[in-house]
């Protein structure tokens, strides 16, 4: 069928007639039946935009064709007209997928409002659904950099648990591409349709992550102005990411803990408990593990959350792929630049390859970033490429030309990327309270760099 079809069923001829001219007229395409038996077999054969449909037809009823619809063509939106309404039959066609329930007679004016706003669903719909497409693609297992045998046996442990509905833990080093990872098991789970939904556990105090994941009601404390769902209901149907959860208090992890063991959350100051559906994924730079045993991290939640252990190398053990990485990165911002294509000289590759990388992915992206804004040539030459561990440190800098709060700036960034960007250890060497830094990284805008992509 072409676009904006309509299947109208019902076995009043004149109610049909009646309004497949009147949508005919307003430009739809539309097909009538009177026959519901016959209509059935059309939903198997044909797909339509939009079907409106009697409740009472002859020997089948509206519920079969709406059934046999979403069987067919799901996304197909079905409309339910009926004159003898009652509560509990509008109920029961909204809960088995109809988009509206319309009771006679027929209002010409309402039903074109009705049908309009069915084809703005379909849209939508349509659109999210290419929305997603591109997100699995960009997702996609080829196209997450992985020439080297040790980032080859992570794809290959990620393909076989991306269909399971179990908790994952993903342990590795800051910076080698954690995040990415997670999206690609989601992108190729049984939960792609659904949201994915990411949360950084050490970027907030512990009761903000708790409002943040939990939700809260109304005056459940200053500045609750209205009630407000939590990142684990927004996640409902999909996958919830919890990044750093080793950074979260043994109280909050007593609070985690029953939501993975009930399925269900309560928000901050409510006294119900709602339910929840959505796939754990957490991960860490710390080995949890030794955490346990020192006591800093709770036994069954740690057991909870890692039903499937995944570890991902530093990047520094998968050399072979330093150099592919690399040349995504500077394609990548020639496309953002819109320059002509660079290249990296072969002094530049064995200097990338010698390097240990003690930022992995990240610090490998960030260094190419900064080069490419630099260059002023074609090719990236070893002088180009700033390294953190020696040419960054004798980089000279005119700090005078600084305000107090400029230096303070540079200073936390530069100590939070040194810590490869805990905040509590920051803190420490900071020598100020978390939640001080914390207010720090929001009132200057520091920005964490964001997980390279396709990097594994």
């Amino acid at each position: 069928m072409h676009n904006r079809s309509i299947l109208i069923i019902d076995d009043d001829r004149s109610i049909l007639k009646m309004l497949g001219s009147f949508l005919l007229m307003t430009g739809y395409e539309v097909v009538q039946q009177h026959d519901g038996k016959q209509a059935l077999g059309m939903l198997a054969e044909e797909q339509f935009d939009v079907v409106i449909t009697d409740l009472m037809l002859d020997g089948v009823s509206g519920f079969d064709i709406l059934k046999k619809t979403k069987q067919y063509a799901p996304h197909t939106e079905v409309i339910i007209i009926t004159g003898h309404s009652s509560i509990d039959t509008a109920v029961r066609a909204m809960r088995e997928g109809a988009f509206d329930y319309i009771t006679k007679p027929i209002g010409l004016e309402e039903i074109s409002i009705v049908i309009e706003k069915a084809f703005e669903r379909r849209s939508l719909i349509t659109e999210v659904r290419q929305l997603r497409n591109q997100v699995r693609q960009y997702a996609h297992f080829d196209n997450i950099i992985a020439t080297s045998p040790a980032m080859q046996k992570v794809l290959a442990m990620v393909r076989r648990i991306a269909r399971s509905n179990s908790t994952v833990m993903i342990e590795g080093e800051s910076g080698t591409g954690k995040e990415v990872i997670a999206r690609a098991i989601h992108a190729h789970g049984l939960r792609s349709d659904g949201p994915f939904v990411a949360i950084n556990c050490a970027a907030l105090p512990e009761t903000l992550l708790e409002s943040e994941l939990f939700g809260h009601v109304k005056g459940s404390f200053t500045g609750a102005n209205m009630n407000k769902k939590g990142l684990f209901e927004e996640a409902n149907g999909g996958t919830i990411f919890l990044d750093e959860i080793a950074e979260t208090t043994p109280a909050f992890q007593v609070k985690l803990l029953r939501v993975l063991q009930e399925n269900e959350i309560r928000r901050v100051g409510d006294t119900r408990d709602i339910p929840v559906d959505a796939r754990v994924l957490a991960s860490s730079n710390r080995t949890i593990a030794q955490m346990v045993e020192a006591g800093s991290f709770r036994q069954d939640l740690f057991y909870r959350l890692r039903v499937i252990p995944l570890h991902l190398p530093p990047l520094r053990e998968r050399v072979a792929d330093i150099v592919p990485l690399a040349k995504f990165f500077v394609d990548r911002y020639c496309r953002k630049a819109e320059r002509s294509r660079v290249k990296i000289h072969a002094s530049t590759i064995k200097k990338l390859e010698n390097y240990p990388w003690p930022g992995n992915v990240r610090e490998l992206e960030n260094s190419i970033e900064r080069a490419m804004i630099l260059l002023e040539h074609n090719e990236i030459m070893p002088d180009d490429l700033l390294l953190e561990s020696g040419d960054m440190h004798t980089a000279a800098y005119d700090l005078t030309a600084l305000s107090m709060k400029e230096l303070e700036k540079v200073h936390i960034s530069a100590v939070l990327e040194s810590a490869n960007w805990n905040q509590k250890e920051a803190a420490r060497r900071l020598e100020i309270g978390y939640n001080t830094l914390w207010r720090k990284i929001n009132e200057y805008g520091i920005a964490r760099p964001k997980n390279a992509s396709h990097a594994g």
